[in-house]
């Protein structure tokens, strides 16, 4: 899969607000908190079941209620349309 473009890069960046560029350029990166432990746990296992559907895995971990979560496409060294998909999908299970 090729990588993002810097100007489809900027675009879906524009998209995902709440995500953020690390530093080189090829990962995105996003925290959720939940009211609470149970809540985080729930939201990581439906995020899991569609990770997998997408054959797509993230970079995360959790403490508490809290998520921290990094998307990057390892194969191709960094952030393609793979991770975009997976950040909406983020989005859509886990955003306020």
């Amino acid at each position: 899969m090729p990588l993002l473009s810097d100007e489809a890069r900027s675009a879906a960046l524009a998209e995902l607000p709440a995500w953020t560029l690390e530093g080189d350029g090829t990962v995105i990166r996003r925290r959720f908190t939940f009211p609470d432990f149970p809540s985080a746990m729930a939201a990581m296992v439906r995020v899991a079941f569609e990770a997998e559907a997408l054959g797509h895995h993230p970079d995360w971990a959790n403490s508490y209620n809290r998520l921290e979560v990094r998307l990057t496409t390892h194969d191709a060294g960094g952030l393609t349309e793979k991770d975009l998909a997976l950040a909406k999908v983020f989005e859509a299970l886990c955003a306020p």
